[in-house]
C-alpha cells in the first residue's frame, strides 16, 4: 500500500523536476479527500523544510459547475507559498501545464478562525480586496485529475500575481465584474458571484474548514477566493491581463 508520505514524496520530485506523474487515483481509486488532504499537508511541509513559508490559501471548485463535474458540494483548498507569489513576469519553464484564472484575493488584517465564522465575521476581518490572477499547475500527467489528485496536489496551485492596491470593502463583492484578456483579445468574463456565490462566502468556508484542523487564517495573509471563470492555457510569450470593475487591473507576462 503506497502511503501519504510516499505520495507527497512523488509530487514533490514532480515539482523539483517538472515531470509528471501518472494520477494518484489511478493507483488508489478509493482514495478520499481526506486521504488527499494528509498528502497535502505531508508535500507541503516537505517545501516548508526546504525555507519556504505560507503566504496566503487558495480556494478550487468553487463554482457549481466544476463541482458538478467533479461530483462534489463543497471546494477545496490548499496552501500559497511565498516561493509561488511573482510579479508580473513569470517563466515558463518554472511550470509544467500552466493554465491562468482572474480571481479576487482577500487581505486579512485580523487573525480569523473558525468555526462559527460568518460571512459577516469573515468581511470584518478583511482589510480589501485586491484583483489578482492565479497560475494553476498539475503535477499530474496531461490534467488527468479526480479530486484526490488535485487536493493531493496544493489544489494545483502553481503561482499567483496580484495588484499592489488594496480596496477597502465598501461595495458588494459579488457583483464585481471582469474581462479577462490573453494577448489583448478578450477570452472570458466573470464576477465576484462566481466564487461560491460571494468571496466572503469562500473565506467564511476556508476558515471553518481550516479549523478543524487547527489552523488559523493569520493578519497579512491573503484568500484567493477562486476563479471567475474557466481556466485559460498559457505558454512562453503570453501575455495576460483582467480588467475588474472597483479593484482595476492586473497583469502577467510568460517569458
Amino acid at each position: 500500500m503506497t502511503t501519504a508520505q510516499q505520495r507527497a514524496e512523488a509530487l514533490y520530485a514532480a515539482r523539483m523536476t517538472r515531470v509528471p506523474i501518472e494520477p494518484l487515483t489511478d493507483a488508489d481509486p478509493g482514495m478520499t479527500a481526506d486521504d488527499a488532504y494528509a498528502v497535502q499537508t505531508r508535500f507541503a511541509s516537505m517545501l516548508l523544510a526546504d525555507g519556504d513559508s505560507i503566504s496566503g490559501y487558495k480556494l478550487g471548485l468553487t463554482s457549481k459547475a466544476m463541482q458538478q463535474m467533479m461530483g462534489i458540494s463543497d471546494p477545496d483548498f490548499g496552501p500559497v507559498l511565498h516561493s509561488m507569489v511573482h510579479d508580473g513576469d513569470l517563466d515558463a519553464s518554472a511550470f509544467i501545464q500552466p493554465k491562468v484564472e482572474a480571481e479576487i484575493a482577500l487581505v486579512l488584517d485580523r487573525p480569523l478562525k473558525g468555526p462559527g465564522v460568518t460571512t459577516l465575521a469573515a468581511a470584518r476581518a478583511v482589510g480589501g480586496a485586491v484583483a489578482a490572477i492565479e497560475v494553476v499547475d498539475s503535477r499530474i500527467a496531461d490534467w488527468r485529475i479526480k479530486l484526490a489528485d488535485t487536493i493531493s496536489d496544493l489544489a494545483s496551485i502553481g503561482g499567483v500575481v496580484m495588484s499592489s492596491r488594496i480596496v477597502p470593502l465598501d461595495f458588494d463583492l459579488r457583483l464585481v465584474g471582469m474581462t479577462f484578456s490573453l494577448n489583448g483579445s478578450v477570452v472570458a468574463t466573470g464576477a465576484g458571484a462566481a466564487a461560491l456565490g460571494n468571496p466572503l462566502t469562500a473565506l467564511a468556508w476556508l476558515a471553518n474548514t481550516l479549523a478543524r484542523h487547527d489552523v488559523t487564517l493569520e493578519e497579512g495573509m491573503f484568500v484567493m477566493t477562486g476563479s471567475l471563470h474557466a481556466a485559460v492555457d498559457v505558454g512562453a510569450g503570453d501575455a495576460v491581463r483582467a480588467d475588474f470593475d472597483r479593484l482595476g487591473p492586473v497583469a502577467l507576462r510568460m517569458a
